[in-house]
């Protein structure tokens, strides 16, 4: 390979690991052309699997940062899952595909520029996908809906005897309120007859 050749395909595999949001590392050996193809047809547009140069891969890995012990599991046929999608889901994909098909073999990854071991990245793949949080999310928040639902619709009745009783509250107040206005009438006849005794000038 060209040294321009190469320093294109470090480039790539440097964006490819700080575009993605995770990368499953694989050993390919013994898996045929048809196979590589099927595995890729599987993972879909979540995750692009790239057959690489160990030498290279681990100079592109250094430069986007990944630690030593992702870059030591880059030994003998390498192949990296860079996923684009959901990291749990490509995950299950590799690993339902390496139980059909004994020559692919999971050797670690990284998510979140964090490394994983074949065991973490097993456990990854036993969590639930991404679409499943998701509609259980939406179940739950359904539920809570339905009672947001049922609240709102009995503040109008609720606002409605509010009123109602303010009204009545407000109309009993005035009521009372009322009632020591009309007692200045009843000393009227006292002041009239104060005035007749008054002595004439």
């Amino acid at each position: 390979m060209a040294k321009a050749e190469k320093a294109a395909a470090i480039a790539e595999l440097k964006t490819a690991f700080e575009s993605s949001n995770g990368a499953v590392l694989t050993e390919y050996r013994g898996l045929t052309v048809a196979q590589l193809k099927e595995l890729r047809s599987n993972l879909g547009e979540n995750a692009k699997f790239a057959v690489v140069k160990n030498t290279l891969t681990k100079i592109a890995a250094d430069g986007a940062g990944l630690d030593e012990q992702f870059k030591s599991l880059l030994e003998g046929p390498s192949a990296i899952a860079f996923v684009n999608g959901d990291v749990v889901e490509a995950a299950k994909g590799l690993r339902d595909f390496a139980k059909a098909n004994e020559h692919l073999v999971i050797k670690g990854g990284y998510i979140d520029g964090k490394s994983m071991d074949a065991a973490e990245v097993a456990k990854l793949a036993d969590l639930e996908s991404r679409e499943v949080l998701l509609a259980k999310l939406a179940g739950a928040m359904k539920g809570n809906m339905a009672k947001a639902a049922a609240v709102f619709a009995a503040l109008p009745t609720q606002t409605a005897q509010l009123a109602e009783a303010l009204r009545a509250k407000r109309e009993a107040a005035g009521e009372t309120a009322e009632a020591p206005a009309a007692a200045p009438a009843d000393d009227a006849p006292a002041t009239e007859a104060a005035a007749d005794e008054a002595p004439a000038e």
